[in-house]
């Protein structure tokens, strides 16, 4: 079982490493990954992350059931509770840790249970055709205790939330697609080369204003809009002073690509 880290340029490559166990995550995977979306905030030289999982069958099928009664058994509820409040979440993404960077999901099969909560973390999601997203936990006597139960009615319209939360009974790529759960699909065999040809898109720009662009959008995302205008404006205002703008005016004029410093 293994967290596989790849650079390609300024795209951090992070890959679910264990086909076997549809991807699950032991404890210690989620250690790794929280080590990934580490390395992602603190490098300047790392623009974007893509998460994936290995081979087609799945993207993660959650935390590994095998080690969950265990940890539940280990602590007392106000441990847990304890521990929840200042260790990351399911993944290192779903709680306590922001990399500050936009992470890109390219699920390329079954996302369940704490596979969707982890995919829901990240910032865009991208499927191959053949891709299922399911929350299941109801069904074992459990809720979505990793975002679920709130980031999914923040994604997808509430009705859906809802089916998809009591029912729990997965959908197809085609429903997360008309829903917005995922911005696009593509055939399986394309999913690698579209999420990095997007990762690339997103690497291009002025980091800066990507990273703040990110930071508006979530922060903003729960208030009302005049709030949330004031908000856009507190964040957009720093940037009109730095070095990456000139760059960028100066390239529109020359007719050129900008070669943006993050300064």
């Amino acid at each position: 079982m293994s967290v596989r880290r790849e650079r390609d340029g300024a795209i951090m490559v992070v890959t679910i490493d264990r086909p076997e166990k549809r991807n699950a995550l032991s404890l210690e995977m989620s250690r790794r990954l929280a080590e990934a979306w580490t390395e992602l905030r603190d490098d300047p030289g790392l623009r974007v992350a893509v998460l994936t999982g290995a081979g087609t069958e799945a993207f993660c099928a959650g935390a590994d059931l095998s080690e969950v009664g265990a940890w539940y058994r280990s602590m007392t509820p106000i441990e847990r509770r304890r521990h929840g409040e200042r260790e990351p979440g399911l993944g290192g993404l779903t709680r306590n840790l922001d990399p500050g960077k936009p992470v890109l999901a390219a699920v390329n099969g079954a996302c369940l249970a704490g596979g969707l909560e982890l995919a829901l973390a990240c910032d865009l999601r991208i499927a191959a055709e053949h891709a299922t997203f399911g929350l299941p936990e109801v069904g074992w006597g459990l809720i979505p205790g990793a975002g679920g139960t709130q980031r999914l009615p923040r994604a997808v319209p509430q009705a859906l939330a809802m089916e998809m939360l009591l029912g729990g009974d997965p959908i197809d790529a085609a429903t997360a697609l008309r829903s917005g759960l995922v911005s696009r699909t593509v055939p399986g065999e394309r999913l690698t080369a579209a999420a990095l040809e997007l990762a690339g898109r997103i690497a291009a720009n002025a980091p800066l204003a990507v990273q703040t662009a990110r930071a508006a959008a979530r922060a903003g995302s729960h208030l009302g809009l005049d709030e949330a205008l004031a908000l856009e404006q507190l964040h957009a205002e720093p940037l009109r002073g730095s070095e990456d703008v000139q760059e960028g005016l100066r390239a529109f004029a020359e007719r050129r690509e900008p070669r943006f410093e993050g300064r």
